[in-house]
């Protein structure tokens, strides 16, 4: 019985966010191996490392799609998924993105890509929210060029008092200026994120200001290996329930304690076995999930077919033990 090829694709190697590349195909392997342990046609996995590059993206697609993949999943950068999606919607190669969230995947409505994260309007507005009733209504945020950061300061904008965007070459002066309570990164990792939070913990001047990573930067192990305590009490979002069911106690013990990413990775993999072996649509989706129930539907706003919606979180590293964490909100 021939395999039926699913293309994966995720940044395993810099500039991209590694880390969370090799969280996010473990996930998938994971899922994979699941799936033909219950029985049906068997799946294969076939992996491309993006590197966060679009081009080098876009590249990957086109090699996949020769090798006769059925379905593309994966990828954690927007930037690169809105490529995949674009160049996947061309060639009418079914996608289901794992953990982009940008709200604008692709330009116009399609039924060829699916989402597994939650939209970033939706996230975002949630830490918004907790940084409100935290107190913090003027924040500054330090961000790089990018539609995903300028995508995230406009939420940011429409739910926050005040927010004023600083250099990035001198946070700790404008910080003090602008007399913001909070500071948000909205800037790669490790750089400039992990030296960003060194200069702003080690500034007298700013011991009482929050410093917050949307993105989820802190989620991951080498977060707290680069930064230690300095990376404690650093809210983020991540996509977890408050409390796993058997399947994902499972997944969690299967995997050695992962990041969202890779529960993400999983119910990607299970969301495809689905369809693939059924041959059905998204629309006909119903699967339990290492999150809870994953059901598909067009939402107003969003270009492709989306699970609405994931458990979101808004969490932080316990600066009592910066290897726990600590759930401040959830939505």
């Amino acid at each position: 019985m021939d395999a039926i090829r699913i293309g994966a694709l995720a940044p395993l190697s810099r500039p991209g966010w590694a880390e969370a590349g090799r969280q996010l195909v473990a996930g998938l392997a994971l899922g994979v191996r699941d799936a033909n342990a219950a029985g049906g046609v068997p799946l294969e996995l076939v992996v491309r490392d993006t590197a966060a590059d679009p081009q080098r993206a876009a590249a990957a697609v086109d090699e996949l799609a020769s090798l006769g993949v059925a379905a593309l999943a994966g990828e954690y950068h927007s930037v690169v998924a809105r490529t995949v999606a674009a160049r996947a919607d061309a060639l009418g190669l079914p996608y289901l993105c794992s953990s982009a969230v940008l709200d604008a995947l692709t330009d116009g409505p399609t039924d060829v890509v699916a989402r597994i994260a939650p939209a970033q309007s939706r996230g975002w507005r949630l830490f918004a929210d907790h940084l409100r009733s935290s107190g913090h209504d003027r924040v500054a945020i330090v961000a790089q060029p990018s539609v995903y950061w300028a995508s995230g300061t406009r939420i940011l904008r429409e739910h926050l008092e005040a927010v004023v965007e600083l250099d990035p070459a001198a946070v700790c002066d404008g910080l003090v200026d602008s007399g913001a309570t909070a500071l948000l990164l909205l800037v790669g990792y490790p750089e400039p994120a992990v030296p960003i939070v060194r200069a702003v913990r080690s500034d007298p001047r700013l011991a009482g200001v929050l410093i917050g990573a949307p993105a989820g930067q802190p989620e991951l192990p080498e977060w707290a290996e680069l930064l230690g305590a300095e990376g404690a009490a650093v809210p983020f979002l991540r996509y977890l329930p408050e409390q796993l069911d058997p399947l994902g106690k499972r997944v969690e013990a299967e995997l050695n304690g992962p990041s969202f990413v890779a529960y993400e990775g999983y119910d990607t993999a299970t969301v495809l076995a689905a369809m693939l072996r059924s041959g059905g649509s998204w629309a006909d989706i119903a699967v339990d999930g290492s999150r809870g129930r994953i059901t598909f539907s067009r939402v107003p706003g969003i270009s492709v077919w989306q699970w609405a919606w994931p458990p979101i979180q808004v969490v932080d590293r316990d600066p009592a033990a910066p290897d726990r964490f600590r759930v401040l909100r959830s939505g």
